[in-house]
């Protein structure tokens, strides 16, 4: 197991960071102004043309084609970038490396034909275009994907598809062109082949974006996230994804992409969580002795470190196992990252934050952007509970009692 990157990935990394720091950074101010008023960020254009002629686009998709643009990276090479991009909110979308719009072009890569590739892999390649994946609902648990109701009825020669999906991340874009929805087709049959997934045009008749939703008060300025309800929104049976019954397996090839560059960025938040935290605490005064003199604060520090440096490793070993045995392969290390990582960073923020003090809850501070993204990805992309489920069915018991294990002394023995 290494993880030491070859040279072209170490000077890969070197752009990245160079670009970071010289074109995204020094605007951070000026886009979170652009945000929070609601207004277009007129430099995300140019941002994304400077990005992709320097050779620094579509970084996330290991199955690049020759053809399409962009520079393929292994997902062990991806990582510190994703990294380096997950310190703002916003670092990932100038290099095209955004969720939902980069597991849904793996997605799209995986399944499609070449007829649906080119009409909606292509713009997203290119950037011309964004997406949402519609797959939870607030009707049923959507952490068991067999429950989702929204149903797709075939009428001839449309589908018909009719439900309500919410916590859809990307679909209160105004630049979102399409839905990949999940939905029921079928109620007999085996729980894993009554879901099939159709792609659904934006401004389809019946597509109705309901609400843009807020996180604990997070409000994500990249990929919106909207409450969408669908009435009777035909699409021709050219638009599903696969085949029919296809969709719960299909919808696992995109989730794996998901949760593991969540990880990556998360990292990168808590990184700079950290660094804010000792400025911080090296700049206030309490009770005339500087805050980081305080035990209590160097006590949570140096545990961030050491929190922060585990689940490093824990998402190279995951990027590591997937690149060799791929993402069925390498589920259990994911999982095992998945659980570890965001509540890792949880933690960071929520330290940092009664460092801070208010100042840390308000938006001047991405303390609680990393606390919400944090929290909300314990939760999004398979929660805490279902990934414990399936590791803890790894692991075999000893095939022992206590009274006959060699580790216990007495009780007769």
């Amino acid at each position: 197991m290494d993880f030491e990157l070859p040279p072209r990935a170490k000077e890969l990394r070197d752009r990245v960071e160079a670009f970071f720091n010289a074109e995204i950074l020094p605007r951070h101010r000026e886009w979170h102004a652009h945000v929070m008023r609601r207004e277009p960020v007129p430099f995300m254009a140019e941002l994304r043309r400077k990005a992709r002629a320097a050779g620094l686009w579509n970084l996330a998709l290991p199955d690049l084609a020759a053809s399409e643009p962009g520079t393929r990276c292994s997902n062990l090479e991806f990582a510190p970038l994703a990294e380096i991009m997950g310190r703002l909110p916003w670092g990932s979308e100038p290099f095209n490396c955004h969720a939902p719009d980069v597991p849904n072009m793996v997605l799209l890569q995986n399944v499609c034909t070449p007829e649906q590739k080119q009409r909606w892999l292509v713009p997203l390649l290119e950037g011309t275009a964004r997406s949402a994946f519609a797959m939870t609902e607030p009707a049923v648990a959507s952490s068991d994907a067999t429950n989702i109701a929204t149903r797709i009825e075939r009428r001839g020669t449309r589908y018909v598809v009719n439900g309500r999906k919410w916590y859809i991340t990307g679909a209160a874009h105004p630049e979102c062109k399409f839905l990949i929805v999940l939905g029921r087709q079928e109620a007999d049959g085996a729980r894993t082949r009554q879901h099939s997934m159709v792609v659904v045009p934006m401004d389809a008749p019946g597509v109705q974006l309901v609400r843009p939703l807020r996180f604990i008060g997070w409000e994500d300025h990249v990929a919106p996230v909207g409450e969408l309800a669908l009435t009777e929104v035909e699409v021709p049976l050219e638009n599903i994804i696969g085949r029919e019954g296809d969709g719960f397996s299909a919808s696992q090839t995109r989730l794996g992409p998901a949760r593991i560059h969540h990880c990556m960025r998360l990292i990168g938040a808590a990184e700079v969580v950290m660094s804010l935290m000792h400025v911080r605490a090296t700049e206030r005064r309490t009770f005339g002795r500087t805050v980081i003199e305080y035990d209590s604060v160097q006590q949570a520090i140096a545990s961030s470190r050491v929190e922060i440096e585990q689940a490093r490793l824990l998402v190279l070993r995951a990027a590591w196992a997937i690149d060799r045995a791929g993402f069925r392969g390498g589920w259990r290390d994911l999982s095992l990252a998945k659980i570890a990582v965001p509540a890792t960073v949880q933690r960071i923020a929520d330290r940092a934050l009664q460092i801070f003090g208010a100042m840390g809850g308000s938006d001047d501070t991405p303390i609680h952007h990393a606390l919400a993204y944090a929290r909300l990805m314990r939760i999004g992309d398979g929660p805490d509970e279902v990934h414990m489920r399936q590791i803890f069915r790894t692991e075999a018991a000893p095939g022992w009692s206590i009274a006959e294990s060699p580790y216990i002394c007495g009780l007769g023995n």
